[in-house]
């Protein structure tokens, strides 16, 4: 009965906020609950889940360069300027990032919670996207590391 109440806030938060992403990834959740059978299907996605989303990401971003509208020459225009060596140090740390906050998660699962309801303040209150609850728990592991503190 917890988890209704506590999905059916996410829901009313999602909704308030009118983030549609959280709304239809609520709403799945919700479903899913109900389906006799799908317990298994629930501990599949929530195992495997980050590795698809990260998978589906990578082929919209690989979308531009198959239908050539990113190209070579504007890999090489990359390296000419300051922001192109900025991103591409955005990229190496939010990698690295992102490696450290798949094993927090799996060290200490009690931080799930924290950047839940942190990701979805951030993305009621501040209009921001899901899109980082793995770097925010690398992020969680850095700082915690650096003030040497523990969950």
């Amino acid at each position: 009965m917890e988890s209704w109440l506590f999905l059916a806030l996410i829901l009313a938060v999602a909704i308030l906020g009118k983030n549609n992403s959280l709304i239809f990834a609520t709403l799945v959740v919700m479903l899913l609950k109900l389906l006799p059978f799908a317990q298994k299907w629930m501990e599949t996605i929530h195992s495997k889940g980050i590795n698809w989303g990260v998978t589906i990401i990578s082929i919209s971003i690989l979308i531009p360069i198959a239908t050539g509208q990113i190209g070579f020459r504007d890999l090489i225009d990359v390296f000419k300027s300051p922001g192109g060596w900025v991103a591409i140090g955005c990229g190496i740390l939010v990698a690295i990032l992102s490696k450290w906050g798949v094993n927090q998660l799996s060290v200490s699962p009690q931080v799930t919670v924290a950047l839940v309801f942190g990701t979805i303040l951030g993305v009621v209150l501040f209009k921001g996207i899901a899109a980082g609850p793995v770097i925010a728990s690398g992020i969680t592991f850095v700082i915690i590391s650096l003030l040497h503190l523990s969950l």
